[in-house]
């Protein structure tokens, strides 16, 4: 069984789908702790710290074998809680397959906590994998207003426009920091290769929970980025 921690409940049905599309038979048990998020962006993500420590020891008594978090803002602080069991963040292979695909990476993010975790990510990925690195992060401002209030199909607009003002002169690839975003990539209308981390992480956190470890095959456990791209 893999657990998810989650701080949205939009999460929830989406990664369900994507269970069923490509991990049949695969337990979920989703984890929705809102509160998390909402602390975190107003103190730090290290103020969460204990909140989700005592989150996943939950779900690794209640017999995960493996936990996903895919919320980008504290998903460094979920990766290095000692839960006894492997714990992902769902955006790590994504910034794997970023720095893959060429040393000129966008970060776009409708959420400002998520932006300094993502970069930070992508750079660590590009230092364990030896490559250069030209990072850019980019703010699409007024997008989480729109989740917010519930407006998901103005939320995705505004992020495909912002996928759209990305060029091929800008970038090799562009990522998209949060989970929520990833429906913006199929109607982004772009020729640069845009990566989103939902079908990446599960892949990663299914590999984790059926071997009970981490995937040695490398960050993205074993997936291509042809999987994330759209």
């Amino acid at each position: 069984m893999l657990a998810l921690l989650h701080t949205s409940p939009v999460h929830v049905p989406v990664f369900d789908a994507l269970r069923d599309a490509a991990h049949p038979g695969l337990e979920l048990r989703h984890h929705v702790h809102a509160e998390l998020l909402e602390r975190a962006r107003r103190e730090s993500p290290e103020a969460v710290t204990e909140a989700v420590g005592d989150v996943l020891r939950r779900a690794v008594a209640q017999g995960a074998r493996a936990v996903l978090c895919t919320c980008s803002t504290i998903g460094a602080v979920a990766e290095s809680a000692a839960a006894g069991v492997p714990v992902l963040r769902v955006d790590r292979p994504m910034a794997a397959a970023a720095v893959a695909a060429g040393p000129r990476v966008v970060v776009l993010a409708a959420l400002r906590s998520t932006l300094a975790p993502t970069a930070a990510l992508v750079e660590e990925e590009a230092g364990r994998a030896g490559r250069p690195l030209l990072l850019q992060t980019r703010l699409v401002e007024g997008a989480w207003d729109r989740f917010e209030a519930g407006d998901t199909e103005g939320y995705l607009r505004l992020v495909a426009e912002a996928a759209e003002a990305v060029t091929a002169d800008d970038t090799d690839v562009i990522v998209l920091a949060q989970a929520s975003m990833a429906p913006a990539r199929e109607v982004a209308r772009t020729p640069v290769p845009v990566l989103a981390s939902p079908a990446l992480g599960l892949a990663a956190g299914a590999a984790a929970a059926r071997l009970g470890h981490l995937d040695p095959a490398g960050s993205c456990g074993g997936v291509s980025a042809e999987a994330g791209v759209g």
